[in-house]
């Protein structure tokens, strides 16, 4: 029986979400920053927790894992080099385990903080029939992480060795930050018709009170100006020299970054 995902909202633009097994009524739950949400929407669906899977420290990402654990003692998983102290079952990039017999990667993604790390599953015939990126703070739909105890150069590499994995990737981000990338994105491009489009269906899903993600790969390399960073004329409305001799990218990315922050 496949898989299935759901977003439960938490705060005021998260999103945890919960993998969960309908035929074992197992489930797993990604970056619960509260408890509370999550033990509602256990109860209301008649779901176990396996699982937690924590991709960094933040306290938006860890603050109910303690809650939950001790309501269900089911381990915490994570990043060997974790900053938060809760991991119980800890892995190194590249390494692999399994969760309701599919397989699952530990990907290092340092740049928004040094210890976070994204969790890939591929196409799995029979549970779940796209890739799944369960990515929290380092791709957003439309943009990326700040950079809090990361560098430019970290960041950059991080989103290229996730722009790599396959297009039809769906990608689970951790906040509805969909619309303010976008509004940025056109500003930064006002021309680009295919920003434009997705801000349209974007704007239509948000007015009807449903999630923006999971985008997939295909459509984030084609609107979010974080993974277009070689784009020379992108390059030029932020006013950064190109020669022939550097590639521009990083200083593409360094100063969206920038511009990003203060928008």
């Amino acid at each position: 029986m496949m898989l299935q995902v759901c977003p439960i909202p938490a705060f005021s633009d998260n999103y945890i979400w919960c993998v969960s097994d309908p035929e074992t009524h197992q489930a797993v739950v990604v970056d619960p920053g509260e408890a509370a949400p999550v033990f509602a929407h256990l109860e209301s669906h008649s779901l176990n927790l396996q699982a937690v899977l924590v991709t960094h420290h933040h306290p938006d990402h860890v603050g109910g894992v303690s809650p939950l654990v001790e309501a269900f003692d089911c381990p915490v998983i994570g990043s060997k080099h974790a900053a938060y102290k809760g991991i119980t079952q800890a892995y190194e990039d590249q390494q692999q385990f399994a969760l309701f017999g599919t397989p699952f990667t530990v990907i290092d993604v340092p740049g928004h903080t040094l210890d976070h790390i994204a969790f890939y599953s591929p196409a799995d015939t029979g549970r779940h029939q796209l890739p799944w990126l369960f990515c929290g703070d380092t791709l957003f739909s439309g943009g990326c992480g700040r950079i809090f105890e990361g560098t430019p150069e970290q960041m950059w590499s991080s989103l290229q060795r996730l722009a790599r994995l396959p297009d039809n990737t769906l990608v689970f981000c951790a906040h509805e930050y969909t619309l303010s990338n976008l509004r940025f994105a056109r500003h930064t491009l006002p021309a680009d018709e295919a920003i434009a489009a997705y801000e349209a269906r974007c704007k239509t899903k948000r007015d009807r009170n449903l999630p923006t993600v999971p985008s997939d790969l295909a459509t984030e390399k084609r609107i979010n100006l974080f993974l277009r960073a070689k784009d020379l004329e992108l390059a030029a409305r932020l006013g950064v020299e190109v020669n022939t001799d550097k590639p521009p990218e990083l200083a593409t990315f360094t100063a969206l970054r920038k511009a990003k922050d203060t928008f």
